[in-house]
């Protein structure tokens, strides 16, 4: 059963907690990792043997149970040590976090809380991350007013996690919650509602977010290469090693362009496109039904067909053009963007191109650019 599986993390202090609470207020299925790694090493379970296995006697309490305090001074201290102890709880979470989520309904949305989603490289195996961020001094105020500590040890225990920026790299969506407890409250029920929703929707039912009937065009936005990055990990996370390229106008710095991040997933034949079809819909890329082929360049009479995947999140859309390796739909994609990033002159008269057409149903203004695109095609070619 697929499920639509929400990634939650967030540095200490930020409020990842109040955040899951109010997903759970929201109908959420909450999957807490704090919780799931004191539950795999419980009194007869055999996390708790494995613990004790790699760590001693010293590591239980004389009721039987696991002294967690012990355990922190022999691990700790010792990165070696954590390193073992990781290695043996990581697995055990992660398999109960798959059976719980196996056990939801089958329209549940599930978040998994994981404070140590990104340094584990979890990310790509979510549908979506969202992040709780706040600035370090409320954070600071919040660990010394809510949990007594002082300023400098809550700066010190900040310090000691991944860096911010690197959390919100790996984040679809951001939490900003450097202000009131009803703020981020709003701020996750509308994520859930005009988000999650839908997207869990989709997920389900093998369908893609609904895209704008006109060509409508935005300045270049340089945050799309990191958000292709992020999308193309979650499809690897699901189909194994291929290649996965970044290809049409938002690949092409400076380039304005319809808020779509076009994608090509290589293969080495059509049939080995169908047969990733389920895995590419597990990632949340269901196909497009039909025959899709790309416009032939001349001289060449087609057909260049390949396959259309879309994206299920409406907050992002994706178009997954399907191409066998070497075929001349490949090679196009491959060509015109290198070309246009390297051609400051092309890229600004097919950007006069776009504007001059933009706002027309979708069709029209494909049907616009086509001679421009032929031009461009046997200029790029002909490039040494």
């Amino acid at each position: 059963m697929l499920v639509l599986r929400v990634g939650l993390t967030g540095g200490i202090g930020a409020g990842k907690s109040a955040a899951a609470a109010r997903f759970v207020a929201n109908g959420a299925v909450l999957i807490d990792s704090d919780r799931l790694a004191r539950e795999v090493v419980e009194p007869g379970t055999p996390g708790l043997a494995e613990v004790v296995a790699a760590f001693g006697p010293q590591v239980l309490g004389a009721d039987g149970a696991l002294d967690r305090a012990a355990l922190g001074q022999v691990v700790f201290a010792d990165a070696g040590a954590r390193k073992r102890l990781e290695g043996i709880l990581h697995p055990l979470i992660r398999a109960r976090s798959a059976e719980l989520a196996a056990a939801a309904a089958p329209d549940a949305i599930v978040v998994n809380d994981v404070p140590l989603l990104v340094e584990t490289g979890l990310a790509p195996s979510y549908h979506l991350v969202v992040v709780v961020d706040a600035a370090p001094e409320v954070r600071v105020e919040r660990l010394v007013r809510d949990r007594g500590m002082s300023p400098a040890d809550a700066t010190a225990r900040i310090s000691a996690q991944i860096d911010d920026a690197a959390r919100r790299a790996a984040a679809d969506v951001v939490l900003d919650n450097s202000r009131s407890p009803e703020a981020l409250a709003a701020a996750v029920d509308a994520l859930w509602t005009e988000r999650l929703v839908p997207y869990e929707h989709n997920v389900r039912t093998g369908q893609w977010a609904d895209k704008d009937p006109l060509a409508t065009l935005v300045d270049y936005d340089p945050t799309w290469p990191a958000q292709y990055e992020r999308l193309a990990a979650r499809i690897l996370h699901r189909v194994g090693p291929h290649r996965v390229d970044h290809i049409g106008s938002t690949a092409v710095p400076g380039l304005v362009a319809k808020d779509v991040i076009d994608m090509m997933l290589t293969v080495d034949s059509l049939a080995e496109a169908d047969s990733l079809a389920g895995a590419l819909t597990a990632a949340g890329f269901p196909r497009k039904p039909g025959v899709y082929q790309d416009r032939p360049k001349p001289p060449d009479v087609g057909p260049w067909e390949k396959r259309m995947h879309a994206n299920a999140d409406p907050g992002r859309r994706v178009n997954l053009h399907v191409r066998v390796a070497g075929s001349p739909g490949w090679r196009t994609a491959l060509l015109l963007r290198d070309h246009l990033r390297a051609d400051t002159a092309d890229r600004d008269a097919y950007a006069a191109i776009k504007l001059a057409n933009a706002g027309k149903p979708i069709d029209d203004y494909l049907d616009a650019k086509e001679p421009f695109f032929d031009q461009l095609y046997d200029r790029a070619i002909r490039q040494p």
